[in-house]
């Protein structure tokens, strides 16, 4: 593969990364690493990524309509179409690994090696290889076979025991809104590829040599259990697990939404300062020295008599008068919007968080944009999702397959 792609930018360029995973963890990292520079080839299966056919919503019509999830991570890529079952295609992705610097799959465990590329396998063919395995619930212990799936995760890691509102609210445990399993083992598998290089590259410095790849082994499980944050340490510290509170936090108070004249705001209140400052704007200045509520930790404590005192009062106004005396307050608040609303925000237009890129077939396609600003090296959303297959024979090139040789590919099934 060539060190570089035209029109190509960011800190990742030269970065060449091998793509076996479909769905979302492992493509949403790759399209990570793509849009900051890296050269990523993702190779397809005989039907392509599944996630192509997971609509509606489509995109394009007929035979060329492609699903928006499958939009949504993977831009920025070159596609190849392989069978992996068949020898020659196999030897094609030994071809691709033998240059490149990184590999992501999420195959089920010991799938990749019964394909003939086991971390031995993997070594002797590059030595500097970073491979990210990608798995439901890790490489070892009870459950590693197990496919890992992030619904399935998030009922059985706890996340979704915290998730909606209390049962005496008519609440029941509830996923997250995406699958943020999988976006989180995503970001880690990025971190822990990273990290991976780095230790590399300083192994190689220091030692005048080749750097060592390694393994990266990275599971939806552990990155869901991962990112419970203050929520497993309040479990740690009670030894009791915590409770559903709808929008409220367990940790801080005021710290959710309330109602207004004309429909909902977020408040956070992150301090006693803050909370002084929301009771002068709401004009109850006796909740500020109310032995209740001088601090969080009262305001926590007695969170079922605050809440109504604080809801009765929000009801009084309309949304845009209280926000803009919380904002002249210097009390965190805002509205509360959806999607649509939210990437029109003046915001996230001026940080530019919708980019379009043209398809070569779905015509203007609009994503979300790169949330990572670099100052000196920033990456770049170049690429629109490639069609099943589409870079196939640039591909082939690029690895010395000749005419006769691709043609010999197609016969055999393997493209």
């Amino acid at each position: 593969m060539p060190a570089s792609r035209t029109g190509r930018t960011g800190p990742l360029v030269g970065l060449r990364v091998v793509d076996l995973s479909t769905v979302l963890a492992g493509p949403l990292c790759t399209m990570l690493l793509a849009d900051l520079g890296a050269d990523v080839v993702k190779v397809e299966p005989r039907d392509g990524d599944a996630t192509r056919t997971w609509g509606p919503p489509w995109v394009g019509d007929g035979d060329a309509r492609t699903a928006a999830y499958y939009l949504s991570v993977n831009r920025n890529k070159r596609s190849i179409r392989l069978d992996l079952g068949r020898p020659a295609a196999r030897e094609v992705v030994r071809r691709l690994l033998q240059d490149a610097d990184v590999l992501v799959e999420n195959f089920r465990v010991g799938g990749l090696a019964r394909l003939g590329f086991n971390d031995e396998a993997l070594e002797a063919i590059n030595p500097g290889l970073i491979h990210l395995a990608i798995s439901g619930y890790g490489s070892d212990g009870p459950d590693a076979s197990r496919p890992g799936y992030d619904f399935v995760v998030q009922a059985g890691s706890g996340l979704m025991s915290i998730t909606g509102f209390p049962d005496d609210a008519g609440g029941a445990p509830t996923k997250v809104g995406v699958a943020i399993g999988d976006v989180a083992t995503g970001l880690h598998g990025a971190i822990g590829i990273l990290a991976a290089l780095h230790a590399r590259d300083e192994a190689a410095s220091a030692e005048m040599t080749l750097g060592r790849g390694q393994r990266v082994d990275v599971s939806i499980l552990e990155s869901t259990l991962a990112v419970l944050v203050n929520q497993a340490q309040n479990a740690f510290a009670t030894g009791r697990p915590p409770t559903r509170l709808g929008n409220a936090h367990p940790n801080i108070v005021p710290y959710e939404t309330f109602e207004t004249a004309d429909g909902e705001i977020a408040l956070a209140v992150g301090s006693d300062r803050q909370w002084r400052s929301l009771c002068e704007a709401l004009e109850t200045p006796e909740l500020a020295t109310d032995a209740r509520s001088v601090s969080n930790g009262d305001r926590v404590e007695h969170r079922s008599e605050l809440r109504p005192l604080l809801a009765d009062r929000l009801r009084q106004r309309l949304t845009a008068e209280w926000l803009a005396l919380l904002d002249r307050a210097g009390v965190p608040a805002g509205p509360v919007r959806d999607i649509v609303q939210a990437f029109a925000s003046p915001q996230a237009v001026a940080r530019q968080m919708t980019v379009e890129l043209e398809h070569p077939v779905l015509g203007p396609v609009p994503q979300v944009g790169l949330p990572i600003t670099l100052s000196r090296t920033p990456g770049a959303i170049v690429d629109a999702p490639p069609l099943l297959g589409e870079h196939t024979m640039d591909v082939l090139v690029d690895l010395g397959y000749d005419s006769d040789a691709i043609e010999r590919l197609r016969a055999d099934g393997a493209i």
